[in-house]
């Protein structure tokens, strides 16, 4: 079949699959998107390799014919030097630097400039400002927010935004979404445009540039605006958005904590080192943060330590030290809870975020209990997200 170029295609729903999952002159994504407006071209129906996007329908080709990826962990960023870059510009550009510091655990995003931005407002232009949140999880404790640049299609920010606590799992599992908003003082901010980009295209300590189009976030698409063919892909899509909206715990910031077994005299020193993005608990934006520890099971309940308060900020430093008497092979049956709680006075605390340490924990938390318990004597220090959730624990305000 032979398709000139600025004639309207036209095909049945059997030649389009056909062409979708045969590789031939036409690209799949593109035949997709122009029967389908609610997918976009890097939405749940495909995403980028290698500056070219890919249809997951695809076989033999990574991405395609295999599971289809969540919303959370799509790359949406389409590189301007990309072949498809010339149909997505509509809502602008934007550029900015990612660098990993592997050592000290802190993401620093540099955003340098949009543009050729969709107007907001009635003069024609806008007044951006650039919003980061990190996917899964994001909520206003991962938050971070540029400067306003007023009156302008083409701001340029040179500003640099720091997530401090990163781990290399977050680097693995992680997504960056940049949202390009528009302030309006009289009514609600306005969407503009957003980019994703997967943590893992960052490698630990180089500085990786993009230039990218903005684009309409990921929708969700629904069952009946589209073909019976493609029906079934939509529900799975969903179905699968919905099980990890269930499944998935919200982040409420980050906690550095140092263990260390001291020999002779056994035992186990816990430093409450610091905490970084915290969510904010009060009405004036901040907390009254402190923390506290227990080694558990506690049948004597003998194993609370709690630190000072400290008012009003998100990101306190405490820098305070806890001892355990007790055994090597003792602990190793033991579970460390380390709860963080906001101080209201004249009423019930609330609850921040929690993680829990042993050898029944998962991911940074159980290597960091490890490396404990196998390193005798040597101080370690690792940086643990906090979650909403504090999993087989009754939690108290105490």
């Amino acid at each position: 079949m032979t398709v000139r170029k600025g004639k309207k295609l036209s095909i049945s729903i059997q030649e389009h699959m056909a062409i979708d999952v045969c590789p031939g002159p036409i690209r799949p994504i593109r035949t997709i998107s122009a029967y389908f407006p609610r997918l976009s071209p890097t939405s749940e129906m495909g995403g980028s390799v290698g500056g070219r996007l890919l249809s997951p329908l695809l076989p033999g080709v990574m991405g395609g014919g295999g599971s289809l990826s969540l919303q959370s962990s799509l790359d949406t960023s389409v590189e301007i030097n990309s072949s498809d870059s010339d149909d997505c510009t509509a809502l602008g550009t934007l550029e900015f630097d990612l660098r990993y510091e592997q050592a000290s655990c802190e993401l620093h995003c540099t955003i340098l400039r949009a543009k050729g931005l969709k107007p907001m407002d009635f003069n024609g232009l806008a007044d951006p400002y650039v919003k980061l949140h990190l996917l899964p999880g994001a909520c206003r404790a991962n938050k971070l927010k540029t400067k306003i640049v007023r009156n302008t299609l083409n701001p340029v920010w040179n500003e640099t935004l720091t997530y401090v606590g990163i781990t290399e799992e977050d680097m693995h599992r992680k997504t960056l979404r940049l949202s390009v908003c528009d302030e309006d003082k009289l009514t609600h901010n306005e969407f503009i445009g957003e980019s994703r980009v997967p943590l893992k295209r960052v490698k630990p300590d180089q500085t990786k540039h993009f230039h990218t189009c903005l684009e309409h976030p990921p929708p969700l698409p629904s069952p009946t605006a589209m073909g019976a063919a493609l029906r079934g892909i939509s529900c799975y899509l969903r179905e699968q958005w919905e099980n990890e909206q269930l499944n998935s715990l919200e982040e409420r910031g980050r906690l550095l904590l140092s263990l260390q077994f001291l020999t002779p005299g056994e035992g186990l020193c816990v430093g409450v080192q610091r905490c970084a993005h915290l969510a904010a608990m009060d009405v004036n934006g901040f907390s009254d943060p402190y923390v506290k520890t227990y080694l558990k099971p506690d049948t004597q309940k003998k194993s609370k330590h709690k630190t000072a308060v400290i008012k009003k900020t998100l990101n306190p430093e405490f820098n305070e030290e806890f001892f355990y008497e007790i055994s090597l092979s003792e602990l190793s049956n033991k579970t460390l809870e380390v709860t963080v709680w906001d101080y209201d006075l004249g009423r019930s605390n609330d609850f921040i975020g929690g993680v829990c340490l042993s050898c029944h924990s998962q991911g940074d938390a159980h290597r960091h209990w490890m490396e404990c318990l196998k390193n005798k004597g040597q101080r370690v220090e690792r940086w643990h997200v906090l979650t909403n959730e504090l999993p087989r624990s009754k939690l108290t305000s105490a």
